[in-house]
């Protein structure tokens, strides 16, 4: 009975160590699968992707704005020089104006001389202006408009104006000579790069 009674706990000694041999073999199998593991978590960690180059300007970036204003003030530049470029646009002199322009402005002085409309004449007019009929040049368009239209106006005045060939215009250094070759005549000419009537004659 005693025998027995040994035999079976030599068995269950033996039974737990081959257990908890087999424990510890399986603990052991794990740790490689673990190591593995965490050596293959690592080089993702240490591989995430660098952020760009910072010298480098990418969208949206300040330096995008810098070129964008640099770009709009040149813009802005060049229509301001187009602009300044077109307000000093004009004649040279007397011999830069083609005939159509002289023909055209000769026919405003045709008109206003025709209707005795001294306002429209006086606008058409540079000063200081000679005039036949007035003691000194003429220094304003108020003082032409107080020398009266029925004086400015005189009878010959008016037909030699009305006769005059706008379309056989010559420019001279003096400018161009409205008259029907008598006398009496209107002289324009270019005064700072446009057209004006530079004299009154009778």
């Amino acid at each position: 009975m005693k025998k027995t009674a040994a035999l079976l706990m030599a068995v269950l000694l033996s039974t737990g160590l081959v257990a908890c041999g087999t424990d510890q073999e399986g603990d052991a199998s794990q740790m490689p699968s673990e190591t593995a593991q965490t050596t293959q978590e690592a080089p993702q960690t240490g591989s995430q992707a660098l952020p760009d180059d910072p010298q480098q300007p990418t969208a949206g970036s300040p330096a995008d704005g810098t070129q964008q204003a640099e770009s709009e003030q040149m813009e802005n530049t060049q229509a301001e020089s187009q602009t300044a470029t077109e307000e000093q646009s004009g004649y040279e002199d007397n011999f830069a104006v083609d005939s159509i322009a002289a023909a055209e402005f000769a026919d405003k002085i045709k008109a206003a001389v025709a209707a005795k409309d001294l306002e429209a004449l006086a606008d058409l007019t540079s000063y200081p202006v000679y005039v036949g009929i007035a003691e000194s040049s003429v220094s304003s368009r108020e003082e032409l408009i107080e020398l009266g239209a029925d004086n400015v106006f005189t009878e010959e005045l008016m037909t030699a104006v009305a006769e005059a060939d706008t379309l056989a215009l010559s420019p001279s250094m003096a400018g161009f000579v409205l008259s029907n070759g008598g006398t009496a005549n209107i002289v324009f000419g270019v005064v700072d790069g446009e057209l004006a009537i530079q004299g009154i004659n009778y």
